[in-house]
C-alpha cells in the first residue's frame, strides 16, 4: 500500500521509492509539521530532478540552499536544512555506498540500528527511536531487540510518525503530541 504520511500521493511515492527520501523526511521532521517535512524530498525531486545521494552531496551548496529555499521551502529553516541534507547525503554515499537502506539491512540488531541512526546529522535519541519504530511498523524491518531500543514507540497507539497510515491516524498522532505538550506545560 505504501506510505501515507504527507497527504500527497506523489510525495508519498517518493518515500516509497527511495530509502534515502524516507531517511531525509525523518531528518526534516523537526520544528515543522511532520507531513510537510516528509514532503521535502518530493520538493527536491521536482526542483533538482533527483533525490540520489551522490547528486545531492555533489551539488553546489549555495545553489542547493537556494533551491531548498524556493517557496514553498523544504523546511521552516531551509538554508540550514539544505546543508544538513547534503551532509546526510555525503554520509549515505561514503558509508553506505549511496544505499540508505543498508543502514538497516546491515544492522546487527536493534541496538546497532539505533546507534547507526543516532550517528546521522539531525538524529538525537528520540528521533532515532521514532525512525527505528517507523521502519519496524511500516516496512517490517524488525532486527532483534528493536522493541527494547525504541521504548514506548513500539507500543500500539498513535505516538509518532511511525503510526501514521492515513489522515485519521495523522490527526490522532497530532492529538497525542498536543496532549503530551499540554501535560508537560502543566507540570512545570
Amino acid at each position: 500500500m505504501g506510505f501515507q504520511i504527507t497527504g500527497d500521493p506523489a510525495a508519498d511515492k517518493v518515500l516509497d521509492d527511495s530509502a534515502f527520501a524516507l531517511l531525509a523526511g525523518m531528518m526534516l521532521d523537526q520544528q515543522y509539521p511532520m507531513e510537510h517535512a516528509f514532503r521535502g524530498p518530493a520538493k527536491v525531486v521536482d526542483r533538482f530532478g533527483t533525490f540520489a545521494p551522490d547528486a545531492i552531496a555533489a551539488a553546489d551548496p549555495d545553489e542547493f540552499a537556494a533551491m531548498a529555499s524556493t517557496p514553498p521551502a523544504i523546511h521552516r529553516f531551509p538554508g540550514s536544512m539544505a546543508a544538513r541534507l547534503q551532509e546526510l547525503a555525503r554520509i549515505v554515499e561514503d558509508t553506505y555506498g549511496g544505499d540508505a537502506s543498508r543502514l538497516w539491512t546491515e544492522a546487527a540488531d536493534g541496538k546497532d540500528l539505533l546507534k547507526r541512526v543516532m550517528a546521522l546529522p539531525g538524529f538525537g535519541k528520540q528521533k532515532a527511536q521514532i525512525f527505528v519504530a517507523l521502519l519496524a511498523k511500516q516496512l517490517d524491518v524488525r532486527p532483534a531487540g528493536w522493541e527494547a531500543v525504541v521504548g514506548d514507540y513500539a507500543l500500539e497507539g498513535h505516538r509518532s510518525v511511525a503510526d501514521v497510515v492515513d489522515a485519521e491516524s495523522l490527526q490522532k498522532v497530532r492529538d497525542f503530541k498536543k496532549a503530551k505538550k499540554a501535560a508537560a506545560r502543566a507540570s512545570e
